[in-house]
């Protein structure tokens, strides 16, 4: 007799109850086609706007046909969830709207706009536990309240209930789609998203090629997948707050290897040009995770030539605290901005001579910090170059090492490197 359990898929049934379940409170968002980007890639690109939701993301869907099931007993003790981000929201307005106490514990250094933005969609019926450095440190606070009252632990992607309510876009998708989907681009964080929605279509249009997108820097699900086993990273780039995570669900990744026809990691860099793009030319606000679906069309240009297309955009909570640290990433992906260690040479005019002849015409000086803050006139600088063209980038260094100033490049060295982006 076999001892391995039975992996579990979500039910098309299923999945249709959770959508009775959440109509009241989760917004239909709309398909809308993307023309920019249709022109541009000579395909036909559809936005699924989860953007648009109350929460400003899709985990109003999960988060609410989790605690909607719970029994009464359950509802009465309670609920806990750990979250800085998205599903904080979803939990704090489903506990509201259900009238379910909940606490929401969430890591002490959480810009106070997400705090603020979590107690007003919770109201009365959240409390705010503000808990260690990181989010690990608020996970574990959870827990501890969970093991020692018994309350329910609503987590963001690892549970049935939770898979089946995101699941619900995908019958969405489908019943919008005026024609078949021949590629559906998804964000990958812990999997929940990705798991749900795969199912969906696998049922309902078993054509259309399901590609699941991660961040560079947080890759979980792809090295998990080319391990054959659900693999915890031991380090990750959190920049992509909203699909960064070290360990994909236990659930999810078994459907997510079975279901996804592709997986695929974009750079940061790549991610922070999409958002500024889609912001500047498109009117669209989206955060990181928001931005992977759409990021990731690049790196599938030829394949998508002649088809329809659907990119989810999973949210917009971005912190405008962190635009120039998007921009800055943008133009280092772009390569467009450059740090150097320019040594001046020990003569009167040195630095003139710098800006009038080494520098072209459309060069500009965005960062000068003088390694030593005496002997300034002799001494070494940090100097930040953005170019307009990436094409300059040879020609400025020959021209500096030609002229004795060239100390050393310091894009590709990251232990030095991090102190200034």
């Amino acid at each position: 007799m076999s001892n391995k359990t039975s992996t579990y898929f979500p039910d098309l049934n299923d999945v249709k109850q959770a959508a009775e379940t959440i109509k009241k409170v989760s917004a239909v968002t709309p398909l809308s086609y993307g023309t920019r980007y249709s022109n541009s890639f000579n395909a036909n690109i559809y936005f699924k706007r989860e953007d648009l939701q109350q929460v400003r993301s899709y985990k109003i869907r999960g988060a609410y046909n989790k605690i909607s099931s719970l029994s009464v007993k359950d509802s009465e003790n309670g609920v806990v969830c750990a979250s800085a981000g998205n599903h904080a929201q979803g939990v704090a307005l489903s506990c509201k709207l259900l009238q379910i106490r909940g606490t929401i514990y969430m890591p002490t250094p959480t810009p106070k706009q997400k705090v603020e933005q979590v107690k007003m969609f919770g109201g009365a019926f959240i409390e705010i536990q503000l808990v260690g450095d990181t989010f690990d440190d608020a996970y574990h606070a959870a827990m501890t309240e969970v093991q020692d009252t018994g309350k329910t632990f609503i987590h963001p992607f690892n549970d049935k209930k939770v898979i089946e309510g995101q699941a619900t876009i995908g019958l969405e998708i489908i019943e919008q789609a005026e024609a078949p989907i021949d590629y559906i681009f998804i964000p990958v964080g812990g999997g929940g998203l990705a798991a749900g929605l795969s199912s969906v279509f696998k049922t309902l249009s078993p054509s259309t090629k399901i590609i699941g997108v991660e961040p560079e820097g947080a890759p979980s699900m792809s090295v998990s997948i080319k391990n054959n086993k659900n693999t915890e990273l031991k380090k990750i780039e959190k920049f992509v707050d909203g699909a960064a995570v070290k360990r994909v669900g236990d659930l999810t990744f078994p459907i997510c290897k079975k279901n996804l026809d592709a997986i695929i990691t974009v750079p940061e860099g790549k991610v922070c040009e999409t958002i500024l793009e889609l912001y500047n030319k498109d009117a669209i606000v989206v955060e990181p995770a928001g931005a992977l679906s759409i990021a990731a069309l690049d790196f599938y240009a030829n394949a998508i030539k002649g088809k329809n297309v659907v990119c989810l955009v999973s949210g917009s909570n971005n912190d405008i605290t962190r635009t120039s640290e998007i921009q800055e990433r943008a133009l280092l992906y772009a390569n467009l901005k450059h740090y150097f260690i320019i040594k001046f040479p020990q003569r009167a005019g040195a630095l003139k001579e710098f800006v009038v002849d080494i520098l072209g015409e459309n060069d500009d000086i965005t960062y000068f910090e003088y390694a030593k803050k005496t002997n300034r006139e002799n001494g070494s600088a940090v100097v930040g170059i953005q170019l307009k063209s990436s094409k300059d980038l040879e020609p400025l260094i020959s021209k500096m090492k030609a002229h004795n100033f060239y100390g050393d490049y310091l894009n590709d060295k990251p232990d030095l490197f991090q102190f200034l982006v």
